[in-house]
């Protein structure tokens, strides 16, 4: 990097000009001659004439017979050209390396700049227009993107259960892109094919499925995760729902925390079993599914004349961050022979940790787990994915068999063609980022990481209970939510069990969060949950912060609501 501090990125012109094979020497044909094809009497006959070599000119600009000029470049053609791309694509790769990834990520700049959408929609030149932009304006447009966008990079950037800009995951990104591949054939994505199968099993290892067997796909998110595994499920006890159908199968119904991801509600009701039959169980005082009322649902549910057929565990709540007690659902689910799923895309990380993974202590039994490396383990989004012990059950499920994609006799083992087993068709490369992030830091590099986030999120509880004015929801955090009400001053005289504490309570968190936005100091989430009223909840997966940045985000917040 210069001494100034921008980083610039330089490409080597190499002048590879392609070599093609000649063919069959026998027919006596050189490169230097055209070949003619020549059919006498019905048969096939090659025949060389001597010809003058042409000069090659694929791919290259033609000139107008009548004027002697290039055609103008064609921007619409689909192709990188040296000449015509290299020095903007180098000068917009050096444009997203400094302002995107670096500057985006220091600590001294803003994690936003805000603007309101009405004049933000003046400001940014959005219009699509008939005739191409130059260079120029492209890169421009750039600018003003990444000027515009929200740093999720930055390490103040604490609003969703994913952050941070991983270097080895950007890079498998990048190259993801320049590769774009889609996988579901051996003959397209022979790496990325290979590649899923390795990271896969030693998921399902970590997870604790004997000897990593089983099955498992990346999937477009988390919420669709989930959805494989209701889709998985209701194939194993009612395999016919896959060619008759929904009629006449009796009410199916689910199970899950009232705190779980709304997305097994959702692909209930897109599956077709509908959202009332998604059962929610109550959580006791720190978000964990009561035992007592799970049975008592399933029992409700049998005498109904319904058919439960599975549990959807959270390891790793959205908001409080508990974990449901594995093992003793994963009894329940013996004893009335349920699906066992493990919703662990936001706790799943724990499981890299030798210190941390007896928080998902029982999810070895589980049937299915959802485990998104793109929360916890910071992986460039999206990075999900579906791990289940039964092995060809998505293929069961999920397969069609298209002959125009999934031929059977293709000349190699075509139990490399996986594709058939996703829902989807086309896909996109998500192991790549992942497993080069893996390779980078190695499996201890990982359980450092958690480790790391898992201390900072101690750090800054322990500070706030003993900070004026600061209050946890939840007095011990399982996970790196801590969730917690900053009181101002102003408001702690006033008698904690009126509705005029309870009212200027609701409003801090929202107005705070206000203020932090327009500053660009930091964005943290803020949310209601059940009876209780608005609270901050601070999300800590970017292992890069330290206890100076907990002192930070403290002081920040009691800056910006010490006057409310």
């Amino acid at each position: 990097m210069p001494a100034n501090g921008v980083c610039s990125v330089g490409l080597e012109v190499i002048e590879d000009t392609a070599t093609y094979a000649s063919g069959s020497d026998s027919a006596g044909v050189s490169e230097d001659e055209d070949v003619q094809q020549l059919f006498v009497n019905g048969t096939h006959r090659v025949t060389s004439v001597a010809l003058p070599k042409k000069p090659d000119t694929r791919g290259k600009l033609m000139q107008q017979p009548d004027e002697g000029k290039q055609v103008s470049e064609k921007r619409y053609a689909s192709l990188p050209n040296r000449e015509q791309h290299q020095q903007f694509l180098t000068e917009f790769l050096t444009e997203v390396l400094n302002s995107a990834v670096f500057n985006a990520t220091d600590r001294s700049n803003k994690v936003l700049n805000w603007v309101d959408p009405e004049e933000l929609k003046r400001t940014l030149d959005l219009a699509i227009k008939d005739e191409p932009d130059t260079h120029e304006k492209l890169l421009e447009l750039t600018r003003a993107t990444i000027r515009h966008s929200v740093k999720t990079g930055h390490p103040y950037f604490m609003n969703q259960l994913f952050s941070s800009v991983d270097p080895y995951g950007f890079a498998g990104q990048v190259l993801t892109d320049a590769l774009n591949p889609s996988v579901y054939t051996f003959e397209v994505s022979p790496v990325f094919v290979l590649m899923e199968e390795v990271v896969l099993r030693e998921m399902r290892s970590i997870v604790g499925y004997p000897n990593g067997d089983g099955d498992g796909i990346f999937a477009p998110g988390g919420s669709m995760a989930n959805g494989y595994a209701i889709s998985c499920a209701r194939h194993k006890f009612m395999p016919d729902i896959k060619t008759k159908g929904l009629h006449a199968l009796p009410r199916l119904v689910i199970f899950t925390s009232e705190d779980a991801h709304y997305s097994v509600k959702k692909l209930a009701s897109f599956m077709g079993i509908g959202s009332d039959n998604v059962y929610p169980i109550k959580t006791d005082d720190i978000g964990k599914i009561r035992i007592d009322h799970l049975e008592s649902e399933i029992l409700r549910a049998k005498s109904e004349g319904a058919l439960p057929f599975m549990v959807s565990a959270t390891a790793g709540t959205t908001v409080i961050g508990a974990f449901d007690p594995l093992e003793q659902i994963a009894d329940l689910c013996t004893k009335y022979n349920l699906w066992f799923h493990v919703d662990a895309a936001w706790g799943g990380g724990a499981l890299m940790s030798k210190k941390y993974r007896t928080l998902l202590k029982g999810i070895e039994r589980s049937d299915s787990v959802t485990w998104n490396p793109h929360k916890l383990l910071a992986a460039p989004q999206q990075c999900s994915t579906l791990l289940t012990r039964h092995r060809n059950i998505l293929s069961e499920c999920h397969s069609t068999n298209a002959t125009y994609l999934f031929q059977k006799d293709k000349f190699y083992d075509t139990r490399y063609d996986t594709g058939d087993k996703h829902i989807q068709c086309g896909r996109r490369a998500d192991v790549l980022k992942f497993w080069f992030m893996w390779r980078a830091k190695g499996t201890a590099g990982f359980e450092q990481h958690i480790d790391k986030v898992f201390e900072n999120a101690e750090y800054f509880t322990n500070s706030i209970k003993s900070r004026p004015g600061f209050e946890m929801v939840i007095e011990n955090p399982e996970c790196t939510n801590v969730c917690f009400w900053y009181i101002p001053p102003g408001m702690r005289n006033v008698p904690r069990n009126s509705a005029e504490f309870r009212e200027r309570l609701h409003k801090v968190a929202p107005k705070v969060k206000e203020r932090m936005m327009k500053e660009g100091s930091m964005m943290i989430t803020y949310q209601p949950i059940h009876d209780k009223p608005n609270f901050f909840r601070l999300v800590l997966q970017n292992s890069s912060l330290d206890k100076s940045d907990m002192n930070y985000i403290i002081d920040e917040i009691e800056r910006l609501g010490k006057d409310l």
